[in-house]
């Protein structure tokens, strides 16, 4: 069988942030190193994380108040419900959209409400779709671009047209930048903190294990709105101990040293993103950016027809949410070998 559903990335993480992270590992007789973490996170690193804000996106965080290091951003997302959504709260939730989202929702008690997003409008959020009711009784709303399943970035119109809306209804806009620096032919996947005003209502999601292939290192880190910044740090400080030092220390080497590598990861996958567009699947879209394609399912297969043709598992749609239904996520983060002739066989069963 060959995995086209996986979601973990097959790249390593940067030689210098494995070698600080072998420097810190070194230091036997360091309790700095080896003892409980800053509950905060390290100073070093979240300065890190403020000077890469301003060097890719032009913003400026205040380290002390703007930034929480977090153990993996999925966390953050649950932590995130709890610390703005109360029970009978409407959610927000992008409609296909990652799956754990629902899950930190649920967790808080509250409901999720699909924000709808559309082929024909590029998958970009229909907020008109949303009942008035629903609108009025939402406290969160979550927006992912570049986008998973979809694979698709952000207009300028969307981002603007969410901090407005944020403002307008009282609503907390939480996005997912989790694949950021994943975008090809060109474009570049902005931060919605780029906004004026975006500060004021939002925070921003970001994460080390798609763009820097650290997904097991468990960490990343919410920036943005400081009251909200600071809820999650309080939910931090009694439910976690910190990041393990070693690895805060190889993620503020990741984002200070040599940025080169963000760009070659984001070259192997559309690189790879070429090759199965040229496979010629019906109904595949191009992706503008992540590591997956958002599949549009011939007429009367699924996903579990696929795999028993075809011995290909892809993610089924559905997973996604209810417009996921009939699509299927693929993923590139897979050595091309295999992505090869996961396509023949793909191609050969569909004729």
């Amino acid at each position: 069988m060959i995995d086209l559903g996986r979601g973990n990335p097959d790249l390593p993480p940067p030689a210098h942030a494995l070698a600080a992270v072998a420097e810190a590992l070194g230091q036997t007789a360091t309790p700095a190193v080896h003892g409980y973490p800053p509950f905060d996170g390290q100073r070093a690193l979240r300065e890190a994380i403020a000077r890469r804000y301003a060097a890719d996106h032009g913003v400026t965080l205040d380290p002390d108040r703007q930034v929480a290091v977090v153990p993996g951003t999925k966390t953050a997302i649950t932590l995130l419900a709890l610390a703005l959504a109360q029970r009978g709260d409407a959610v927000l939730l992008p409609d296909p959209g990652y799956p754990d989202y629902p899950s930190g929702v649920a967790l808080a008690g509250a409901r999720a409400v699909a924000l709808p997003l559309e082929q024909g409008a590029g998958w970009q959020p229909d907020w008109d779709a949303v009942a008035a009711a629903d609108l009025a009784a939402a406290t969160v709303a979550v927006l992912n671009y570049p986008s998973n399943p979809c694979a698709v970035l952000a207009t300028d119109a969307t981002l603007r047209t969410a901090v407005e809306r944020a403002h307008a209804h009282g609503l907390t806009l939480v996005h997912d930048l989790a694949y950021g620096f994943l975008a090809f032919d060109g474009r570049r996947a902005r931060s919605v903190l780029e906004l004026d005003g975006a500060a004021d209502v939002a925070v921003e999601l970001w994460s080390a294990s798609k763009v820097h292939g650290m997904a097991g290192w468990r960490i990343g880190f919410v920036v943005g709105n400081a009251e909200v910044v600071a809820r999650v740090q309080l939910l931090l400080d009694h439910v976690h101990a910190g990041v393990f030092t070693a690895l805060q220390q190889g993620l503020a080497a990741a984002l200070d040293g040599d940025q080169s590598t963000v760009t070659d990861r984001a070259a192997v996958y559309a690189a790879r993103r070429d090759r199965l567009v040229a496979a010629g699947l019906p109904g595949i879209e191009a992706p503008q950016g992540t590591f997956y394609a958002w599949w549009r399912l011939p007429e009367d297969w699924s996903a579990r027809r696929l795999l028993d043709r075809t011995r290909v598992a892809v993610a089924p749609g559905e997973g996604f949410g209810a417009r996921g239904a009939g699509w299927a996520r693929l993923s590139l983060a897979l050595p091309d070998a295999e992505l090869d002739e996961a396509l023949r066989r793909l191609g050969h069963a569909l004729g």
